[in-house]
């Protein structure tokens, strides 16, 4: 434990910026002595957060802490307890982890504050409770941008270019977009009253927040009989949302399909176990899951299966669970064309543990193969067809510019005639 300990000590020693963490109101910076003795002491609370993190995954806690434990809970209670300025414990435990974490030299693995796990978990989660609206400042204004469908915002009444002035009786002209945020922020089935000034006009509406989902598959049709489904990321609810769009499509006599997951860096491997299911049929091996060197083999587990000319687009921000799908339709799809560019190359798979005071830590704890046990990590997938995109997209996206989707189309017209 004393040299795994050393380790970690002559490694975090650069990385945490503990002047940060003490009161930033202090006129004489802190000697070295100090600076030793708080960096000593982050870095083993991390060490001991960390320990108790792994035990509780695995059951453990409860049992005995070691000497070597019980000396560092008894140096950080003397420190917080006993330092001659006070301390941020919070702080001082978010640099304690994100030291910790960052010894691992792995980018994968990362502590979320507070803000960024609730980021993180309504993207992966595909849901929210909230209003239903995005938005943002414009010149010192609190301007709402965007008011989505059949949400609590728009049964309201509250509509695109709002200005938001008020929140229960509070005036919020002068207040931050975080506090005004969070003023919108509450449990389901809670009311808010919202001012706006719409065209000059001062309007007041109530709102009931309610559970938000968030749409990350969309569809149309492309020339003549082709299908086409863009995927934003994998969430929670991806694979309903998929299979909707695919059965509107397919009732509209589609002869072809385009799958698109260009910029989705991944999400939830199960809703891609999903989607594989219904084209390729049972029992057919997609990846493979590799923990400390033993190997399992991850299968389709439904009948339904499709046998329509399938082309995935891809590009370098296609990542994880997107690469996954690009990979299994390429190996075992007959009628599957990847085009693109060379994918990202991410072959880990991260496990997410919220923390008690909101925060989480994300780990790799496996990593993935191909049905043929190749591994993509830092390496990415090749396309059948590679097509770099026009520079003309970058500057007008439209389909007609877009040089990846029109190889596409190109491609399933050709095997339709």
């Amino acid at each position: 434990m004393k040299k795994k300990l050393s380790a970690v000590f002559k490694k975090m020693k650069k990385k945490l910026n503990l002047k940060k963490i003490f009161s930033k109101n202090k006129d004489d910076g802190f000697n070295i002595f100090e600076v030793v003795v708080i960096i000593f002491i982050s870095v083993l609370f991390g060490v001991i957060v960390g320990c108790i993190i792994s035990a509780s995954d695995l059951g453990l806690v409860g049992r005995e802490a070691s000497e070597e434990l019980q000396e560092v809970i008894s140096t950080y209670t003397n420190i917080v307890d006993e330092y001659y300025e006070k301390v941020d414990e919070k702080e001082l435990m978010n640099a304690a982890i994100s030291g910790m974490v960052s010894v691992l030299d792995d980018p994968y693995s990362t502590y979320l504050d507070n803000n960024q796990t609730y980021n993180f978990n309504q993207s992966v989660d595909g849901e929210y409770v909230g209003l239903g609206i995005t938005i943002m400042w414009n010149d010192g204004e609190c301007v709402i941008t965007e008011v989505n469908k059949d949400t609590p915002a728009e049964k309201a009444g509250l509509k695109v270019d709002d200005l938001i002035v008020a929140v229960d009786k509070n005036d919020v002209t002068k207040s931050t977009l975080e506090e005004i945020s969070q003023l919108l922020t509450g449990e389901k089935g809670t009311k808010v009253n919202i001012e706006v000034v719409r065209e000059g006009e001062r309007l007041e509406f109530e709102v009931k927040r309610d559970t938000i989902q968030i749409q990350s598959v969309f569809s149309s049709v492309k020339d003549k009989n082709i299908g086409y489904i863009k995927i934003d990321n994998f969430a929670s609810n991806t694979f309903k949302q998929f299979e909707k769009e695919l059965k509107k499509l397919e009732k509209k006599k589609i002869e072809s399909l385009i799958i698109d997951v260009r910029c989705n860096t991944g999400g939830r491997l199960n809703q891609v176990n999903d989607i594989l299911d219904i084209f390729l049929g049972k029992n057919v091996e997609i990846y493979r899951i590799e923990t400390k060197g033993k190997q399992k083999k991850i299968y389709t587990t439904d009948k339904e299966n499709r046998s329509y000319p399938v082309v995935v687009l891809v590009d370098e921000g296609s990542a994880s669970a997107s690469e996954i799908l690009a990979s299994a339709f390429h190996d075992k799809y007959k009628k599957a064309t990847i085009v693109g560019v060379t994918t990202y190359g991410k072959g880990s798979i991260q496990k997410a543990v919220e923390l008690p005071g909101g925060s989480s830590l994300k780990y790799t704890i496996q990593r993935w193969l191909t049905s043929k046990g190749k591994s993509l990590q830092d390496k990415g997938l090749t396309p059948d067809v590679e097509v770099e995109q026009s520079k003309e997209y970058y500057e007008n996206k439209t389909d007609e510019n877009d040089a990846q989707l029109q190889k596409a189309l190109e491609i399933l017209n050709k095997k339709e005639s």
